[in-house]
């Protein structure tokens, strides 16, 4: 759809010269006061690579803005968006340096960036509220970085950015607050470049015969692309046929949604069932799909059955051993990926009773069990920028926690669970914090956009995908469903109940077209034949005037030229 609008891209909306003219207090106690620092290089995150001319690197103002006398979480600071700013249907970044001062050094609070609009401007304003950014901040641990997003769906009457969140007593500070509009076109336009250096390989093809084979055609056809995508799958969705046919056409592994979990297996004390998980792996196993075990453990308290709930500290520890050696013995071997303890910043249920060690146990006992297996830990909001509960360096400090503690943490896993809108550069800040964590894999499981307009679902879907693929680090995608009617969250779906594709999943499936090379040519006079293909298993046919002749290879990841001898004579 075309804006109504002119957009003016990477424009600073709020611009300001570090004082106080524009701010404004929000809270009936609050004060606002304008200081100075030494300057210090800054990095706003989320470019595609260190060399990436438009990374947004500079040299901070040094000046910020101070909200003491606090009352209540929600007071803070506001500034005004110039009315006629902001666009509907174009994706805003917020990004900007947070820090607050205080009593209990050492301690985090969250800080949150919001957008308010269309209220009357007042402390006591009405009006929608949007999510933007949020940070956790150690109180004289310096600055921390905002990195969020926004989408409006209609134009504004009255906008404006607040800041809050720490508690009451706390100062909060602000920092060269920016809020501007992101250039899609641009931004995709490197993740492709970016996706060409990373899951591309230069190889050179030599044909037995040598210089009798020049003049030869040839065509180059990739039959599997060495990046998988999977879906979520349930009971009910395979006796779907639609659903069959488009989850063994577009995807290579499964993770099954709830048939897995201890509450589905065993929902009361001793009445052990694997026969739905049985009957998905079966089903996995006659179409040549790999699967992901999800999960051994749930440690959000919410999520974890009441007999469990109810059992004393011995009988829970012996529960949990029940659980992993029960699970793990029937099914070694048969899925490639765990998910050993689900969403460990967003829960500590077994650890606040059977103490924190029990976590690093966890992943002891599952290598032990099945050693073939890749153990994650996974969890959601950690790419969206807005959660201080799951910050990509909290992910990191619980990784390292449950390494220190001997655990074999063998990949991140992101769950991906977003809501409109999507900006690429707070997915990217986010991917290039996590793969610091000491080499370990990433991939995005439980993959899913949620946005009732399928034209912005599509756009929104693709960011994440793109992203995704062009990050080294990340290793695969595994969408938590893609049907409507099969899935758990609304809005999300890319085919309809009927089984027709819609925009969304059109946008899926051009871009595992985009991502499959196929190169035809003549074979040069040394017998020689040149191209650049994603990593996967190709199959080259070979053309001559007395015949044709199939041989079949694979391009591995590698810095250099690949040189294959494929020795076909004809």
């Amino acid at each position: 759809m075309a804006l109504a609008h002119e957009v003016a891209f990477e424009v600073n909306l709020i611009e300001d010269d570090g004082g106080l003219a524009g701010w404004a207090p929000v809270g009936t106690r609050t004060a606002l006061s304008a200081h100075a620092e030494r300057d210090t290089t800054m990095l706003i995150s989320g470019a595609v690579s260190a060399a990436e001319p438009n990374e947004r690197i500079r040299r901070s103002s040094g000046r910020y803005i101070v909200a003491s006398r606090r009352a209540d979480e929600e007071d803070g600071l506001r500034r005004a968006v110039p009315a006629g700013a902001l666009v509907p249907r174009v994706t805003y970044r917020v990004v900007g340096w947070v820090s607050v001062q205080g009593q209990g050094d050492g301690r985090h609070h969250a800080v949150r960036v919001g957008l308010r609009v269309d209220g009357d401007g007042g402390d006591d304003e009405r009006g929608s509220w949007l999510d933007c950014g949020a940070a956790r901040v150690e109180v004289g641990g310096g600055w921390a970085e905002i990195n969020g997003a926004f989408r409006l769906r209609a134009s504004p009457r009255v906008a404006a950015v607040h800041v809050h969140g720490a508690p009451a007593g706390v100062d909060v500070k602000v920092m060269d607050l920016q809020v501007y509009a992101t250039d899609r076109k641009a931004r995709l336009t490197q993740l492709k470049e970016q996706t060409d250096k990373v899951r591309k390989r230069d190889v050179i093809l030599k044909l037995g015969g040598g210089a009798t084979m020049a003049g030869a055609s040839i065509r180059v056809a990739q039959l599997e692309n060495r990046f998988p995508f999977g879906s979520c799958i349930n009971k009910t969705a395979i006796r779907n046929p639609k659903f069959v046919d488009f989850f063994c056409d577009n995807f290579d592994w499964a993770v099954f949604e709830n048939e897995l979990k201890w509450y589905s297996t065993e929902p009361q004390r001793g009445q052990i069932n694997y026969r739905d998980a049985d009957e998905l792996l079966d089903f996995c196993h006659r179409y040549g799909k790999s699967a992901r075990g999800h999960c051994i453990f749930w440690a959000v308290d919410g999520d974890v059955q009441q007999w469990v709930k109810d059992l004393g500290r011995d009988d829970l520890a012996a529960a949990v051993q029940g659980r992993l050696h029960g699970l793990l013995s029937r099914y070694a071997g048969r899925f490639r990926h765990y998910d050993v303890n689900n969403e460990m910043l967003h829960g500590r249920f077994y650890r606040d009773r059977l103490g924190d060690g029990v976590a690093p146990l966890m992943f002891r006992e599952a290598a032990r069990l099945d050693p073939a297996a890749r153990l994650f830990v996974n969890d959601y909001n950690v790419l969206r920028g807005n959660d201080p509960n799951a910050t990509p360096e909290k992910y990191v400090e619980l990784v390292d926690a449950l390494r220190r503690g001997g655990a074999a943490v063998g990949g991140i896993g992101v769950q991906g669970h977003m809501d409109s809108p999507v900006a690429g550069q707070v997915i990217r800040a986010a991917l290039d914090k996590l793969a610091a964590a000491g080499g370990a894999p990433i991939w995005i499981t439980e993959l899913d956009v949620s946005e009732p307009d399928v034209g912005l679902r599509a756009d929104d879907l693709e960011v994440v995908l793109r992203e995704a693929y062009a990050h080294p680090a990340v290793e695969g995608v595994v969408l938590w469903g893609f049907m409507e009617g099969q899935m758990w969250r609304r809005d999300a779906y890319l085919v309809d109940a009927d089984g027709t594709v819609n925009e969304a999943g059109q946008r899926f499936l051009q871009l595992q077209r985009e991502w499959r090379s196929d190169a035809r040519g003549i074979v040069d006079g040394d017998g020689r034949f040149k191209f650049r293909g994603f990593h996967g298993t190709y199959v080259a046919q070979v053309t001559t005037a007395t015949g044709k002749m199939l041989k079949t290879f694979t391009v591995e990841k590698g810095d250099n030229s690949l040189e294959l001898d494929l020795d076909i004579e004809i």
